[in-house]
C-alpha cells in the first residue's frame, strides 16, 4: 500500500519546520487567505529541502477569516482566483527550481466545493487551464473530486485524520465538538484505519466510508509537527509506504 501525507502550510501561523519532515506533500498558501510571495518562497524553499512535493492552496481573497468564512463568487471568479493562485506559486517555486504537483482548494473554497458540482468544475476548469498535470486534492466522495474526474484530471481523495466528520462524510465545522482532534495516538489510529480499513468513525459514533489517496495534517492544529511525527510512523509501522500522488 502507499499513500500521501499532506500538510497545509505557507499560512504564517503553524509549525512548518516541524511538520514539513514527516509529510510527502505541501499545500502552500498563495496570498489571498493567508501568505505572501516572500513566505511563499521560504516555505517552498523548505520543502525542497525535505524533498516534498509543493502543491498551492488556494482559497477565497479573505485574510481577515482566514479563508474560512463562505462567500458567493461567480464561476468566472472563481475560475480567475483559483487559476492567478496556481500561478503565482507556479511562479515561486520556478525560481527554487521546483515544480507544483497538486492544488488543493482551502477552507470555506474547499468545504463549499465538495457540495457544490458547479463550483467544483470551475475549480476544475482552472486546474486543467492551468496545467492538466496537476492532481486535484479533494474531500472523499465529494463533488471535488467527481468534477476533477469529469475535467480529465488526476484526482486524490483526502482524508483527514486530526478532524471530526459527520455521518454523511462531510468535515464537522470548526468550532462544533469533536471537530478538531489533537490527541496524538487517537490521530495516528485514525489514520491508518482510514488508508488501511477505508473508514472512519464520525462524531456520533457512526463508521463513515471513505477512499484514502491522501491523508491531510492541518500546519495549525495545536501539536501539528507531533501529530504528523506519529502519523507518519504509525502508516509505516503498518507496512504503508508514503508518497506524494504527484510522483
Amino acid at each position: 500500500m502507499r499513500i500521501d501525507l499532506n500538510a497545509d502550510v505557507g499560512e504564517g501561523v503553524g509549525d512548518d519546520p516541524g511538520v514539513l519532515p514527516s509529510v510527502s506533500s505541501a499545500n502552500i498558501a498563495c496570498g489571498f487567505h493567508a501568505g505572501n510571495p516572500a513566505l511563499m518562497r521560504s516555505t517552498v524553499q523548505l520543502a525542497r529541502r525535505y524533498w516534498v512535493a509543493v502543491g498551492a492552496h488556494p482559497g477565497f481573497q479573505d485574510l481577515e477569516g482566514f479563508g474560512r468564512r463562505e462567500m458567493r463568487v461567480s464561476t468566472a471568479e472563481l475560475e480567475n482566483l483559483v487559476a492567478y493562485q496556481i500561478a503565482a506559486l507556479a511562479g515561486v517555486a520556478a525560481l527554487e527550481g521546483m515544480r507544483l504537483s497538486h492544488v488543493k482548494p482551502h477552507g470555506a473554497l474547499y468545504n463549499m466545493a465538495a457540495r457544490d458540482a458547479g463550483m467544483s468544475d470551475a475549480i476544475a476548469r482552472a486546474v486543467r487551464a492551468v496545467d492538466a498535470s496537476l492532481v486535484l486534492f479533494g474531500l472523499s466522495g465529494s463533488e471535488l473530486v467527481a468534477a476533477g474526474e469529469r475535467a480529465g484530471l488526476r484526482v486524490a481523495s483526502e482524508v483527514f485524520a486530526d478532524r471530526g466528520y459527520w455521518p454523511n462524510g462531510n468535515l464537522a465545522p470548526r468550532g462544533t465538538p469533536g471537530a478538531v482532534m489533537t490527541d496524538i495516538e487517537d490521530v495516528a489510529r485514525r489514520a491508518v484505519g482510514m488508508a488501511r480499513d477505508h473508514a472512519v468513525t464520525s462524531v456520533d459514533g457512526s463508521s463513515v466510508s471513505v477512499r484514502a489517496d491522501t491523508i491531510c495534517i492541518h500546519g495549525d492544529t495545536p501539536g501539528a509537527a507531533a501529530l504528523a511525527r506519529a502519523v507518519r510512523s504509525a502508516l509505516i509501522a503498518a507496512g504503508i509506504d508514503i508518497a506524494s500522488p504527484g510522483l
